[in-house]
């Protein structure tokens, strides 16, 4: 920091970019400008950056803000949040409740063609489809589409249904490795 101890255009550009970099390895949302510019500091004013970035983080979730909150991992999955697979036509997904909704893992894939049923029932599912491949999420590959990162949804019907092609009841498609259904799972 400067002897006065204020923030210099230096150290604002520095927090900038590392902020940049983590949400861009985080990638709960699509950056639309995220050119990073260097900035040269001194290795103990990049640490001080550092903390204060630390800081940064810790209060973005308390002020509301997930932008900095890892989907997967750290973004807190329920009490002992298995690992489940939905499976449809080929397509296999593999995901975990998480505090806020339901995560699919990046390699995980869905069907390519919906449902005949999705576009009159489930206008959603098609939209929601439709951004995911827009903004790169969802990408063609060998007939199906591939996650092409975490992806957080609000509830685990959302995510099958998008992995369906059409609507889907999450709680009956997500089983665990023994077959059991996350209805069963969750004791409802």
């Amino acid at each position: 920091m400067s002897k006065d101890e204020n923030l210099t255009k230096a150290h604002i550009r520095y927090l900038e970019n590392r902020l940049i970099e983590e949400a861009k390895k985080i990638g709960r949302y699509r950056l639309e400008n995220s050119n990073i510019t260097t900035a040269k500091l001194p290795e103990s004013d990049r640490e001080d950056m550092e903390v204060f970035l630390s800081r940064i983080q810790q209060m973005l979730p308390v002020l509301g803000s997930d932008l900095l909150t890892p989907i997967t991992g750290s973004a807190k999955p329920t009490s002992k949040a298995p690992i489940l697979y939905c499976k449809n036509k080929g397509a296999v997904a593999k995901g975990q409740r998480t505090e806020t909704g339901f995560a699919v893992f990046a390699g995980s894939t869905a069907v390519l063609k919906e449902r005949p049923s999705a576009a009159p029932r489930h206008p959603i599912v098609l939209r929601l489809r439709q951004k995911l491949i827009e903004d790169g999420t969802l990408v063609e590959r060998a007939g199906f589409y591939v996650f092409q990162r975490d992806t957080e949804f609000s509830s685990p019907s959302a995510a099958a249904a998008v992995i369906h092609g059409g609507g889907a009841a999450g709680p009956i498609a997500w089983k665990d490795e023994k077959g059991r259904t996350l209805k069963e799972l969750e004791g409802d």
